[in-house]
C-alpha cells in the first residue's frame, strides 16, 4: 500500500520501470546543470585571464 501511495505521489521505491527512468532522468538533469555551471564558470575564468593579459600589457614599460 505504501509503495502505490509513493508511486501516486511520484516518490521513489516503486521498484518499476517508470521509477527507474524517472530518476534516470533526474541524474541526467542535475548532470546537465552542472556541467553547464562548470562551463559557464570555465569561460568567466579564461574571460578573466585575457582581461588581465590586456591590462598587464596596457601598463607595460614600452
Amino acid at each position: 500500500m505504501e509503495q502505490q501511495e509513493r508511486a501516486r505521489r511520484g516518490g521513489r521505491g516503486t521498484g518499476g520501470p517508470a521509477d527507474t527512468e524517472a530518476g534516470y532522468e533526474q541524474w541526467k538533469g542535475k548532470g546537465v546543470a552542472l556541467r553547464a555551471f562548470f562551463y559557464i564558470a570555465g569561460t568567466h575564468l579564461f574571460a578573466g585571464f585575457i582581461w588581465l593579459l590586456f591590462t598587464l600589457g596596457e601598463h607595460a614599460q614600452k
